[in-house]
């Protein structure tokens, strides 16, 4: 019988979101690896053309949006993994 809740870890993903969310670690912890692909790229792309009149910026906030709004989402408990399944424990 397949479980209806997440094996994956709520404080893991918190703490990937943390401190690598601009790598996209976390969407690749919980399986999400397309978007976690998009994070990366844009995190690399930003990091990379900051130096052109700033131009990066404008990828380093749009991935700092994406990032803190998956921070929140799983520290209150209400993101899914890869299969929709809701990460509820710690």
């Amino acid at each position: 019988m397949e479980s209806r809740i997440s094996p994956k870890s709520r404080l893991a993903v918190v703490l990937l979101a943390w401190f690598f969310g601009s790598l996209g670690f976390h969407r690749f912890y919980i399986g999400k690896i397309s978007s976690g692909i998009v994070i990366l790229l844009l995190g690399i792309v930003g990091w990379s053309t900051t130096w052109l009149l700033g131009f990066g910026y404008i990828f380093l906030i749009l991935a700092g949006i994406w990032v803190l709004i998956d921070f929140l989402t799983a520290l209150f408990g209400t993101m899914k993994d890869g299969s929709g399944r809701p990460i509820t424990r710690w």
